[in-house]
């Protein structure tokens, strides 16, 4: 398609506009480069036009021309230009370092999309894709800088996008691109991007609050006006130097405060927000002293975010006051390395190289972050896995909490004792066993508020617990439990998986016989491409089942003997752990005769031998999913069993239903009451216990009938 006449010239114009300006910064040896990087991309898509029917080259100018605002190096702002080409007009990477090198096609290529791979759905191609990004980002941190910009560019121009694209793509800048963008950050892409979201998100919300706070500016005016002229007054006579200004919200921001706290427009007084700039960090606390004393400050609402910085390196004082006839005012505090920082976040390392410990802080930040990505992504199974684990992580909202030794931990709003020790580090993680919150020794499961001091107790041989998943908010100790059980799950398939194959073997031939390795080997061409371990994992978890295995490798040993016996029962010892599972709609404990389901993906699931789980339509059980396992369990174990007590509806009733539970030896692991059971002389109390085996909770039971408060109880089954 050729290129109108206006848009050319338009083209050239933007063109010679932005060499202009990287030449502030840039030496005069990088242009060429760019120069070289523009003609090319432009010769790519020379027939290619936007949906707006502008020529395409016009975005990737775009792009570049916003990485230019933020002062981005050469290789940057050249991958700016090219960063389309390989994805929508097949130019190779091999193309791409034979001309730019292999730092920009390393660049481009992280930034291009996985088309020629085929994937099973819509959402594993975009998970897909934002691993390879996100990796590419680990790699070089340009990577995301060159996204964040297209993204922007992108959302500028939605207009011209249909409908359903339009929210389709704002849902995902808003999911993804907007919190990366504040993770690192790039604070002013960060409110753009979540504004444009907004926009086509709630398209009629979006207009009437824009309208809204257009009449607002008017009202408000004499407010913020007298606000700003009251705090500069009194800055000058403390003789501070600063510059002050009043800010307004972005949309976002309001549109979020109304959800999250019930409000209508008109209730939202703090539309202005105020920011001080001073000369070091002694005065930030100078100034801070001296508002106190202009305005009221409103309990509660002081942030330090000097001596304790956000996880971007973002460093500020934050304070909220109580204004002019009850206005409530917030104002930021902050040096002028610190706004440089909190403007363009990992981006100030090519805007400004002044060697300041701000800029340093804020790379280290997000190199360790980076780092964490890596370690998530060999932790995931897939790449739709790994997605939901960095989700959780881009977020906003943290508490800061301590080590015993001082250090501060970052840690997203909701974490707990273990998201701590999995932070720490992965092996403290996975060896915890219990921990000391502000010296008192408390659940794993709790969660941790700012200025907590947190110790964690681990044991040698302690493992995840795979509950731990219900609790756990970071995608570190998500990953790293997971990949435990994945790991555990397959190791004591394995060993399941040997068990059930020498009971098989032995019914078989009625006598223990060792598997020649020579069958072995046949076996596992038959089954190619397997491995032993495999045949023996599949054996526990159900896919192949242990006499059909056995059978075949007898007679490829040709050791099968005549006549065919089933094979002995599985001895269950209650410490099996994840490939041998108790089914929850019987609760079988010792003592209940039980039969071995085997399922596909679980192993072998334990059900009471009159589950209607494993009783078919006629009252008769399939024998071809079942295998015959006896109880064999050591001293001292203990089972979960639910219980049922109907009582008198007085005081004190649970209390003495408790201690007699206790009495009898068992443990409480969860109580449920319903004070309105039969009326209001009953309460009906759920009971979930720990015992022994089928004696053990006859005694318990027996020791509850004896109470006179106690009506009725008996043993709950979910499944009957």
């Amino acid at each position: 398609m050729p290129v109108p006449e206006a848009y050319a010239v338009q083209v050239a114009r933007d063109v010679n506009t932005l060499l202009a300006k990287v030449s502030g910064y840039l030496k005069p040896e990088d242009l060429p480069l760019l120069v070289s990087a523009f003609m090319f991309s432009a010769a790519c898509h020379k027939d290619q036009a936007r949906k707006s029917g502008e020529p395409y080259i016009t975005h990737p100018l775009a792009v570049a021309d916003i990485l230019a605002d933020h002062h981005l190096d050469a290789q940057a702002i050249a991958a700016a230009f090219l960063h389309d080409t390989m994805e929508d007009t097949g130019v190779s990477k091999l193309e791409l370092i034979d001309k730019f090198g292999k730092p920009i096609a390393e660049l481009v290529d992280g930034l291009s999309k996985l088309e020629k791979l085929e994937f099973q759905s819509k959402e594993q191609a975009q998970a897909e894709n934002f691993r390879k990004m996100l990796m590419a980002m680990a790699r070089d941190v340009r990577v995301i800088l060159v996204k964040l910009a297209d993204r922007l560019h992108n959302m500028r121009t939605l207009d011209a996008m249909r409908e359903d694209k339009q929210k389709r793509i704002a849902a995902e800048t808003l999911e993804i691109y907007a919190p990366i963008a504040n993770r690192i950050g790039l604070h002013a892409i960060y409110q753009e991007l979540e504004d444009w979201s907004f926009r086509y998100l709630h398209p009629m919300r979006y207009e009437v609050l824009h309208k809204a706070l257009k009449a607002a500016r008017g009202n408000r005016r004499e407010v913020v006006g007298k606000i700003l002229e009251s705090i500069r007054h009194k800055l000058v006579d403390a003789r501070i130097e600063a510059t002050v200004y009043g800010r307004e919200k972005h949309l976002a921001s309001i549109y979020r405060k109304m959800q999250e706290k019930h409000l209508s427009f008109s209730e939202v007084l703090d539309i202005y927000g105020f920011r001080v700039i001073v000369q070091d960090v002694p005065t930030c606390y100078l100034v801070l002293g001296h508002l106190h004393a202009l305005y009221k400050p409103r309990p509660g609402m002081f942030k330090d975010y000097i001596a304790i910085p956000k996880p971007n390196g973002y460093q500020s004082l934050h304070t909220a006051l109580s204004g002019p006839y009850g206005t409530p005012i917030e104002v930021q505090i902050r040096t002028q390395d610190m706004h440089k920082v909190a403007q363009s976040g990992v981006a100030s390392h090519w805007m400004y190289k002044s060697g300041d410990d701000g800029v340093s802080d804020v790379q280290q930040k997000t190199h360790q972050w980076l780092q964490s990505l890596l370690e998530i992504q060999s932790m995931s199974g897939d790449s739709v896995e790994f997605l939901e684990h960095i989700k959780v992580d881009l977020f906003p909202g943290e508490v800061y909490v301590f080590t015993p030794k001082g250090k501060i931990l970052t840690l997203p709003q909701g974490s707990t004792a273990v998201d701590f020790a999995y932070a720490v580090h992965s092996d403290i993680g996975n060896r915890c066993i219990a921990a000391r919150i502000n010296y008192d020794l408390m659940p794993l499961r709790s969660v941790l508020k700012t200025g907590d001091q947190v110790e964690i107790v681990t044991a040698a041989h302690a493992k995840p617990n795979p509950n731990w998943l219900n609790f756990v908010v970071t995608g570190k100790a998500r990953s790293h439990i997971r990949h435990f059980i994945k790991t555990m799950r397959y190791e004591e398939a394995v060993q399941l998986g040997e068990r059930m194959l020498s009971q098989a073997v032995r019914a078989l031939m009625n006598h223990a016989v060792e598997i020649p390795p020579e069958a072995w080997e046949r076996y596992l061409r038959e089954n190619a491409p397997s491995r032993r371990d495999e045949i023996l994992a599949d054996t526990g978890l159900g896919k192949r089942l242990g006499v059909v295995v056995a059978q075949r490798l007898l007679t490829l040993a040709g050791l099968l003997a005549e006549g065919e016996a089933r094979p002995g029962p599985i001895l269950i010892r209650g410490t099996e752990g994840v490939a041998v599972q108790f089914s929850r709609c019987c609760n079988p404990i010792p003592g209940d005769p039980i039969i071995g389901l085997i399922k596909q993906g679980q192993g072998l699931v334990i059900h009471t031998h009159d589950c209607p789980q494993v009783v078919g339509r006629h009252g008769r059980i399939d024998p071809d999913k079942l295998l015959e396992v006896e109880w064999d369990v050591p001293p001292g174990k203990l089972f979960d069993v639910q219980i049922k007590v109907l009582a008198i509806h007085e005081r004190g009733v649970l209390a003495q239903i408790a201690a007699a539970i206790s009495e009898a030896g068992a443990n409480i692991e969860n109580v449920r009451m319903d004070n309105d059971a039969e009326g209001d002389r009953y309460t009906e109390i759920s009971f979930t216990v720990q015992v022994e085996n089928r004696q053990h909770l006859a005694r318990v039971m027996q020791t509850l009938r004896s109470l006179e408060t106690v009506v009725r109880i008996h043993r709950l089954k979910t499944g009957h």
